[in-house]
């Protein structure tokens, strides 16, 4: 089955380029990931977003960033990941690849949406 992007498919008013780069930010365990993928798209299954083609930086940067290379051997040999929508924060469409990133989500005055507690390990 072939499907039209995210964006295209509920807006196809919007922007039409060929090859558009979207931005994710979702949080997952405590902590806040930045993702770049070529495409994203309503899952069938119920409630998830489907990310696929992640994008990663050049690896012929002389300076390595710890966060970008633990992201990356995290999502090795990844070829579609579902997101559960609560957990997304943002999706950008974008004109060039930043640095994808992991941080620690920080907590602030609002109450965060309950949520089933994280088993420990």
């Amino acid at each position: 089955m072939i499907r039209a992007p995210f964006f295209r498919r509920y807006f196809p008013s919007m922007n039409k380029r060929e090859n558009p780069i979207f931005k994710v930010i979702f949080q997952s365990q405590g902590q806040v990931f930045e993702i770049y993928a070529k495409q994203i798209f309503q899952s069938e299954l119920w409630g998830f977003l489907e990310v696929e083609e992640l994008v990663f930086g050049e690896r012929s940067q002389m300076l390595v960033d710890p966060s970008e290379e633990r992201l990356k051997a995290q999502f090795d040999g990844v070829l579609r990941s579902f997101i559960p929508m609560p957990s997304i924060i943002r999706i950008d469409e974008v004109e060039r690849i930043g640095t994808p990133k992991v941080t620690e989500a920080q907590v602030g005055n609002v109450m965060p949406f309950p949520m089933p507690p994280i088993p420990q390990r």
